[in-house]
């Protein structure tokens, strides 16, 4: 292999939050895979998803492109190919483009870019969550959530799940060097922790402190308001009632902390054999997350919602080329993957992806310009959220309701919506005019709902379609 062209193996876990790791932080979880692999490289600490909800997001990483460009809007709207991505131009080139673990594209034949899929996860029955797409409008009568249904200590499909993709991923990579005159590859791991359900192995449990979890901030209980946009969210489905005590909800995010200890133990059995095999000196390792998770802040869980829990995702880039040590804080996206992945291969990315190699980024000083984005159309919303951050700003803009202002520098907690207050409309004018200048709001809006109508017509309507999907997450293959 030539010297400017490198492997690249990209980790992904699932509604990681960036914030929950050591490296970043975090006062009591412990994550040393994710330390070590972030010393050794650069660490992003301003990472978005492009949208906070597992299959528009994974849709946008697999092509590099903004949900509202290629209309991967919701969870039953799995990735098929439609909109070529990264792997089909490695494919072109001649590269090995393999994956183990979760996908959640729409099924495993669908010509997604990938040589060959090893116990891929994809969306239930090939249609997901069908019955999230109706949402014009969004039902009046309230939904259970199930995301509690399993909560504690024990050894969940997905935990036995992970250990597998895992363990097939670290001899994936002896095979590979094994070989003689390889061809140039790119391995897509995808872990399911720290997804629910909040079940995780016991010893992982007791490494967390549940008596100095503190109950989670801006919680309705103490008098907070959310937003009407999220208010409605929350009547739609509300996990935190089904929680029902401070006990509970403090061992809820004991579990979603162990199972981040957990998937960081995974990760360093793939980390391992990378070095044990002599793969690491010619391999660039990306490791992110889907999507955040609200972790109980607001009263809210899971994730589709835009404030930082939900948005901000770890994002670290390591290997050859990368900068050590060092923690960048311009903003970046999962759609500056596609660039990247390309760039390891020595390979030109189209022109019009609207990303950056985060190789370049993170060899540049930081660029406190750079436009961060987020959006989400899918299940629970009465309408469109938009995310546009810029420097110490978040802005969100939800069709049909007022918009949020956030000073992140001095509230990083997003206490204070600045939106309505005085001195703060040339800041709020600034950033509505960045996210005009991306899209037309309403008319993104639109088109979803009209692609959503469409899909609940085809499955017979809105009855018929609220009975159909998966009531809970994914299942996992028959391994």
């Amino acid at each position: 292999m030539t010297s400017d062209r490198h492997n690249t193996l990209i980790l992904l876990t699932d509604e990681q939050d960036a914030l929950v790791m050591g490296c970043a932080g975090h006062p009591f979880v412990k994550t040393p895979h994710l330390d070590a692999l972030a010393a050794r490289g650069t660490r992003f600490t301003q990472a978005l998803t492009p949208s906070p909800i597992c299959v528009p997001a994974r849709a946008a990483l697999a092509t590099g492109r903004w949900v509202h460009d290629i209309a991967y809007w919701d969870n039953a709207m799995g990735y098929d190919g439609r909109v070529a991505g990264w792997g089909h131009a490695l494919q072109v080139a001649g590269h090995c483009v393999e994956s183990i673990g979760k996908l959640h594209y729409v099924n495993a034949t669908a010509p997604t870019g990938f040589s060959k899929q090893h116990d891929p996860l994809h969306l239930a029955d090939g249609i997901g969550q069908v019955w999230g797409s109706v949402r014009n409008p969004l039902p009046s009568t309230p939904r259970p959530s199930r995301l509690f249904t399993e909560l504690g200590a024990g050894e969940s499909s997905y935990n036995r799940y992970d250990i597998s993709s895992a363990e097939h991923a670290a001899q994936w990579l002896h095979d590979k060097a094994a070989e003689k005159e390889a061809a140039p590859w790119t391995l897509f791991v995808g872990f399911v922790a720290p997804h629910f359900p909040l079940v995780v192995p016991q010893h992982y449990l007791d490494q967390i402190n549940l008596y100095a979890i503190p109950d989670p901030r801006l919680h309705p209980l103490s008098g907070y308001q959310r937003h009407p946009w999220v208010q409605r969210h929350a009547d739609f489905s509300n996990a935190d009632d089904e929680l029902g005590t401070p006990e509970r909800r403090r061992l809820a995010l004991a579990c979603y902390y162990a199972l981040t200890c957990f998937i960081d133990e995974q990760i360093g059995k793939v980390l391992q054999a990378l070095g044990q095999t002599g793969l690491q000196a010619s391999t660039r390792v990306i490791m992110s997350s889907d999507h955040g998770d609200n972790q109980g802040v607001r009263g809210m869980w899971n994730k589709s919602t835009l404030y930082r829990e939900a948005t901000h995702i770890p994002l670290i880039l390591a290997g050859p080329g990368i900068p050590e040590g060092k923690v960048c804080a311009t903003q970046v996206n999962l759609i500056d993957i596609a660039p990247t992945v390309l760039d390891n291969a020595n390979l030109p990315a189209d022109p019009t992806l609207p990303g950056r190699s985060l190789v370049a980024i993170a060899n540049e000083k930081d660029d406190s310009e750079r436009i961060g984005f987020s959006e989400y159309h899918a299940v629970g919303s009465s309408s469109a959220a938009y995310l546009v951050r810029q420097g110490q700003w978040a802005y969100h803009h939800y069709v049909g309701y007022e918009p949020e202002l956030f000073d992140m520098a001095a509230d990083p907690g997003q206490t204070v919506d600045l939106a309505a207050k005085d001195g703060y409309q040339p800041i709020r004018k600034h950033m509505e005019s960045l996210l005009n200048h991306m899209l037309d709001p309403e008319v993104a809006d639109q088109n979803a709902k009209a692609d959503q109508d469409a899909l609940v017509a085809r499955f017979g309507g809105r009855e018929a379609a609220l009975g159909k999907g998966p009531m809970g997450a994914s299942p996992v293959p028959l391994i």
